[in-house]
């Protein structure tokens, strides 16, 4: 695998990083600290996730195919649906709120579940050594860490600029997210 190989798999499995970032911008309107946490948490979780992947080929290669896809759909529906919800009573201190660690965790996981499969697919990349996992691990990590950032800012931008039903507008992009994870994986 190429260095440019590499970044472009980072940047194709750091776009739901992105737009999950954009989603808790626009509902926080503010970057705060927990913004490095958040893009720390979206690119460790990047990284290990194909290395998992490349680990568990021998074991689990096929039900982890059959059902990641699920896992992530259902988690990113879940949390768009939650933050609907929430949405309906705004004074509610239990409402949906990004700066948690828990949903930040969450979302880590979600965003990432399909990178688990592309650590599958290192295999038949011919990356069978652990030492040839390192730059594009590396690469995918950062990748996600920076447009978790810049998504972020720009979903502050958007959330302070078109005072958008926060709520309601997040929880729409993470159902959508999680049912585009869902087609993409169900298409022949």
């Amino acid at each position: 695998m190429t260095l440019i190989d590499a970044f472009l798999l980072a940047v194709a499995l750091a776009m739901d990083c992105f737009t999950v970032s954009i989603t808790c911008g626009i509902l926080q309107r503010r970057m705060g600290t927990q913004v490095w946490i958040m893009a720390m948490l979206f690119g460790l979780f990047q990284a290990v996730m194909p290395w998992m992947g490349w680990g568990l080929t021998g074991l689990f290669e096929q039900q982890i195919a059959d059902y990641d896809h699920w896992i992530a759909f259902a988690l990113l529906v879940f949390l768009g649906v939650k933050m609907c919800f929430d949405a309906r009573n705004p004074e509610d201190k239990h409402h949906y709120n990004p700066s948690h660690l828990g949903v930040m965790l969450m979302l880590a996981i979600a965003t990432s579940i399909d990178a688990l499969s592309v650590g599958v697919s290192f295999w038949g990349m011919g990356l069978k050594h652990a030492q040839s996992l390192l730059m594009p691990l590396i690469q995918i990590g950062l990748v996600s860490f920076v447009l978790s950032i810049v998504g972020k800012y720009i979903g502050v931008k958007v959330g302070q600029h078109f005072h958008l039903r926060a709520g309601y507008v997040g929880g729409a992009l993470l159902i959508f997210i999680g049912c585009k994870v869902l087609l993409e994986h169900l298409q022949p």
